[in-house]
């Protein structure tokens, strides 16, 4: 199983130099994220890790504070916390 874990900033340019770390960890196995350290999210990494959920295996995301607010905001909280909404 593959961790990833995301920086304190997650911003554009963050998101674009995850994505093909994301797209090799796509496998048979859910990718593990940790999110804990997590103080600023943008859009694009939100997309980022829903892409992740639906993609391969799927992703276990653990989140920071600043990293559910976010997801709160635009509406995602169940598509990127929620397991029974994963599968």
């Amino acid at each position: 199983m593959t961790t990833i874990c995301l920086p304190e900033r997650c911003d554009r340019a963050v998101a674009e130099t995850l994505l093909p770390e994301f797209v090799a960890a796509m496998g048979n196995s859910p990718i593990e994220v940790n999110g804990e350290a997590v103080t600023q999210v943008g859009q694009a990494m939100l997309q980022l890790l829903v892409s992740a959920r639906h993609s391969g295996a799927g992703a276990n995301i653990t989140p920071s504070p600043a990293l559910l607010d976010a997801a709160q905001l635009a509406g995602l909280s169940t598509e990127l916390f929620d397991e029974a909404g994963h599968d």
